[in-house]
């Protein structure tokens, strides 16, 4: 009776957080398929997935052919997973108009994809059919995206086209533009099937699959045990947790809002239980899924976009953004300790702590992951295989795991006393019930189908990047925009950044990381390159603002997810999400300023001193805005800190040394203060 009502209560608390996930993250709204339609549509995705691994790893035939199939079946899933609007929930059922959207816009691109040879000689020479095809495409690409990613990203698009069309064109007929834009965008590798779509179809969608595999080999509880056995017992340790957990579970992931409310469902309860506000419980745990995107080896896969678009082995990639990454999360572990302290909140009790002696034992879930970082650094093979190999690691890893921990024997013993004739087999298949932590057949069929349906968004939002890259790029745009922020900034290189900020967070909103990178990429980063920022500088500056939109007011659905499973006001939890990632608002602008911090023309005492100075100052800003260090703070402490933590961070040796003395002032008052509230 206890087991059946604590499967209930499990399936209750499930429901409740696929409802905050549909509220909040545009891919959790699809279609419900019940019983054979359910088994055709898993069968098709899993079919894709596995027809992606299979083309990046051994197809020949040509680029165009690639594109193409790969943007037909993304627009053709799309259909069939995602409906018109929210809340189209009826089962096993999907619309005539769908159904005719699915077929022409599937068609469009297969169309191309059969006539690949023909199309490429043809040159400029389109017929008024072929553009025809090429409209739907288009359309149907768009719409995909709207299902599936959401309004902010097409809005954009639908506003670069329209310029294009109505402005920046110079063909005098209306129908004449249409016609070249149409024909650029869809039939060349300037827009649709341009870098975007081409680094997904070939790289990111093999580390989409991966990641599934990975989440259920079990790591992320694994990681989140981890977080316990070092911080759960200290001052606040479910908000320590929290950090570190959602830190190492987002660089899989590569959603803000999915790992905040797959870690948040575990460590915001704990963090209300042991005393946090609930806008500050929700807020830790948003600040640190989006985090986890910038989180090396993985960074929500945008690492291995990185070094494709700039041209450097991954390897790069990775040692330079270790130092951000660890900045931006010791700013939110400092603030969440001093909040703590602030309330006198204690940790989580040692009985409840798991063993770390028992935890090392499954030390051999991290393989996985080692292995990819080990392939592809040292260049002993392509990205995309080195992804593959990594998914048969993770098979057997996951296989390994249920043998080791008695799971299969375990869950077979349970089965025959319940009078199962064919218990192993049952466990083995796991299609029938539960089987523990046992990977089964069921696991390794529902990873290739979470990885096709992951696919889907990533692969849309890249198709529509392209499209904007590709409008930007014809219209001579780039220019004029590059042209404009300069003439603005002068040879003032913050106001350049400011300005580039503020569109990173706005072209950001609710997008997914991938195509969030690639976007800033093609719009972006090209002004601070000609303002003079070295590329890698102007590339990691990017991608920092574009993640930070998931916690950044007004569109922070990171935050919001957080705020709806603390039961908090969503806008006060964005604002203290944004308070506690403060690091991600000022890391940027320090290594466009000084690429030392990345690890650029640098030598080892420059490094060392700028790491030093970065950490204190980091220290100073995040106790300011927490407004509490050994008592509460006045107005003084915190323009001392502040003042001082901002000083340190920028470099330069006289910086260093006025923002030390102002932080050491800071300290010096607040000890002052606390000692003579302890002799009153």
């Amino acid at each position: 009776m206890s087991k059946n009502k604590d499967k209930r209560e499990y399936e209750l608390a499930q429901e409740d957080l696929d409802e905050v996930m549909k509220k909040y993250d545009r891919e959790s709204n699809v279609r419900v398929w019940k019983g054979t339609p359910a088994i055709i549509v898993k069968a098709v995705l899993i079919g894709f997935s596995l027809f992606c691994i299979w083309v990046t790893l051994f197809a020949t035939f040509l680029e165009e052919i690639r594109l193409t199939a790969f943007m037909g079946l993304i627009v053709l899933l799309g259909f069939l997973t995602y409906p018109a609007k929210k809340g189209q929930n009826k089962v096993n059922y999907i619309p005539w108009y769908d159904v005719v959207g699915m077929i022409l816009g599937a068609g469009a691109f297969l169309y191309y994809t059969f006539n690949a040879n023909e199309i490429i000689q043809q040159g400029t020479r389109f017929q008024m059919y072929q553009i025809v095809i090429a409209l739907i495409g288009i359309i149907a690409l768009l719409e995909v995206t709207r299902r599936s990613v959401g309004w902010p990203i097409l809005i954009v698009a639908l506003v670069f086209i329209i310029y294009a069309i109505v402005y920046g064109l110079t063909n005098p007929s209306m129908v004449g533009r249409i016609r070249y834009l149409v024909r650029n965008l869809f039939y060349d590798k300037t827009g649709i099937l341009s870098t975007p779509v081409n680094v997904c179809s070939k790289y990111i969608v093999v580390f989409i699959i991966f990641g599934a595999f990975l989440e259920r080999t079990g790591i992320s509880e694994f990681f989140i045990n981890l977080a316990n056995c070092v911080a759960g017992k200290y001052a606040g340790g479910p908000a320590k947790v929290a950090v570190i957990s959602s830190a190492l579970c987002g660089m899989v992931s590569g959603s803000s809002v999915g790992n905040t409310v797959t870690t948040g469902s575990v460590t915001i309860p704990m963090m209300k239980e042991t005393g946090y506000k609930s806008e500050f419980a929700g807020a830790v745990e948003a600040a640190a899924s989006t985090g986890g995107q910038i989180m090396p080896p993985i960074m929500g896969a945008a690492a291995f976009l990185m070094a494709d678009f700039i041209g450097v082995p991954y390897s790069d990639i990775l040692v330079r953004a270790i130092f951000p990454a660890v900045l931006y999360f010791t700013g939110i572990f400092i603030a969440v300790h001093l909040e703590a302290k602030k309330y006198n909140l204690t940790g989580i009790p040692k009985e409840k702590l798991p063993v770390f002696k028992s935890l090392l034992k499954k030390i051999y879930l991290l393989l996985p992951l080692i292995l990819l970082v080990i392939w592809v650094s040292n260049n002993m093979m392509t990205m995309q295989r080195a992804a593959a190999y990594s998914i048969i690691a993770a098979i057997v890893v996951g296989i390994a795991d249920g043998i080791l921990d008695g799971s299969y024997k375990s869950a077979i013993a349970d089965k025959k006393k319940s009078g199962d004739k064919s218990a192993a087999k049952n466990v083995i298949l796991g299609f029938k019930e539960e089987s523990g932590n046992c990977f089964t057949l069921s696991k390794f069929l529902d990873s290739f189908e979470a990885g096709g349906k992951g696919t889907i968004t990533v692969g849309a939002a890249c198709g529509v990047a392209g499209i904007i890259s590709g409008t930007i790029t014809m219209t001579g745009l780039a220019n004029e925009m590059i042209n404009a922020i300069v003439a603005v900034a002068g040879d003032k290189l913050f106001i350049a950044l400011f300005l580039t900020m503020l569109c990173c967070i706005i072209l950001g909103m609710g997008v997914p990381t991938t195509a969030t990178y690639c976007i800033m990429a093609a719009t972006c980063a090209p002004i601070l390159t000609r303002m003079g920022v070295p590329i890698l500088a102007a590339h990691f500056f990017v991608f920092y603002f574009g993640i930070v939109a998931d916690i950044t007011p007004p569109v922070a659905l990171a935050a919001y997810a957080g705020s709806a499973i603390a039961k908090s006001n969503p806008m006060r939890t964005a604002y203290n999400a944004t308070k506690l990632a403060i690091a991600a608002f000022i890391i940027p602008y320090v290594f466009c300023f000084s690429p030392q911090m990345l690890l650029i023309d640098s030598s080892a005492s420059e490094v060392a001193l700028i790491y030093a100075t970065s950490f204190v100052g980091i220290f100073g800003v995040a106790a300011a805005l927490e407004g509490y260090l050994f008592m509460d703070m006045g107005v003084i402490e915190r323009i001392l800190l502040i003042a001082g933590g901002i000083m340190m961070i920028t470099p330069g040796l006289m910086t260093d040394a006025i923002g030390l003395a102002l932080i050491a002032a800071g300290v010096a008052v607040q000890f002052v203060m606390r000692n003579k509230k302890a002799q009153a």
